[in-house]
């Protein structure tokens, strides 16, 4: 059995940065992708830790996402709107720059929407609704993909997995938070339970022929299903209009179109809203924060586990005894160092 490696979360985001840097990429966009896999690997979410590193140096290579973008800020004093332009660069830089802005007039208005456009997008949703919960602020994120699940009775891939989550504040505790994909499962998982020779669930997907599969080559091959059948798909539709149409961006057909394949990290924009709890509950009876602890104790008094908590265990594991990463990450991240976008196709 192959050796293990405990590292800090900071010696790890190092670590994937210096590789970003190597392969061409400017501090503004390193940094924040560094971070974002770093907290991924730190919360035992292995489908968008370091397992996405290859896919962002293919998408550079190829030339579909600009390695040395600088996101522009767009503010008016009195809209609740505040735009971000990534300037074709990753969404990370980009929401990194948009929170503080939407903060401030979330708290002005009640509510404020964060809207990023002409972006690459990788990453789970829960560190930008997580950014907004540190600042007080309930939060909802989402964003379409590309192309690779069948609207519910249909067989042919039209709807992104649409990702989707929401945030909400606690003092003293982790955030109420959930992030999911539309479809039965993210596209990042399907693609290890490939690398793993595992099957997959039944009713995760469909293979080109469009019947039932559980080999995951066919699956990457045909489609996935929406969760919950016509429910995922009306919202993953929704997510195609609010995060896509409304915002003036690319739906995931579209997305789908420009890249020409499913091996890139697709191209799209985000929309996240940010609120303010108590402005909302402004002179009505209780306090909302209080309020909502009566409700998370009433849901942990039947016995059921509210989201995330697993993840925010495995963070607490990782702050006192460091991230592992076995002999063949480490030398993964070693060779993707020393090689740069030479060692992906």
């Amino acid at each position: 059995m192959g050796e293990k490696m405990n590292l800090t979360f900071d010696e790890l985001r190092d670590r994937v940065e210096a590789i970003f840097r190597n392969a061409g990429l400017n501090a503004i966009q390193s940094g924040p992708l560094a971070s974002v896999i770093a907290r991924a690997e730190r919360d035992a979410c292995k489908s968008h830790g370091i397992y996405r590193v290859e896919g962002i140096l293919r998408t550079v290579k190829a030339g579909k996402v600009k390695p040395d973008a600088v996101p522009e800020l767009a503010t008016q004093p009195d809209s609740a709107i505040v735009r971000v332009d990534a300037k074709g660069g990753f969404s990370n830089p980009a929401v990194e720059l948009g929170v503080p802005a939407v903060a401030v007039q979330a708290r002005k208005h009640g509510l404020a929407a964060l809207v990023i456009n002409d972006c690459t997008h990788f990453a789970a949703l829960w560190p930008d609704v997580e950014a907004l919960t540190e600042q007080g602020l309930a939060a909802l994120a989402m964003c379409p993909s590309y192309s690779t699940v069948a609207p519910s009775g249909g067989k042919l891939p039209l709807l992104g997995t649409n990702p989707f989550a929401f945030g909400w504040p606690r003092e003293g505790k982790e955030p109420y938070v959930f992030d999911f994909a539309t479809s039965m499962a993210a596209r990042g998982e399907i693609e290890l339970h490939r690398r793993a020779g595992k099957a997959l669930p039944e009713g995760w997907a469909i293979g080109p022929d469009g019947e039932p599969t559980i080999e995951p080559e066919a699956a990457l091959a045909g489609a996935m299903l929406p969760f919950g059948g016509h429910k995922g798909s009306a919202i993953g539709t929704m997510i195609e209009l609010l995060a896509g149409i409304m915002i003036g961006d690319l739906t995931s057909r579209e997305a789908l179109d420009y890249l020409g394949t499913t091996a890139l990290a697709p191209a799209h924009g985000e929309l996240i809203v940010a609120f303010s709890p108590q402005a909302f509950a402004a002179g009505r009876p209780g306090d909302p924060f209080a309020r909502a602890e009566l409700l998370f104790e009433a849901i942990a008094g039947q016995g059921a586990r509210l989201p995330s908590q697993r993840r925010f265990a495995a963070r607490a594991m990782s702050e006192t005894d460091g991230i592992v990463l076995n002999e063949q990450e480490m030398q993964q991240l070693e060779r993707l160092r020393t090689l740069g976008l030479d060692a992906v196709d």
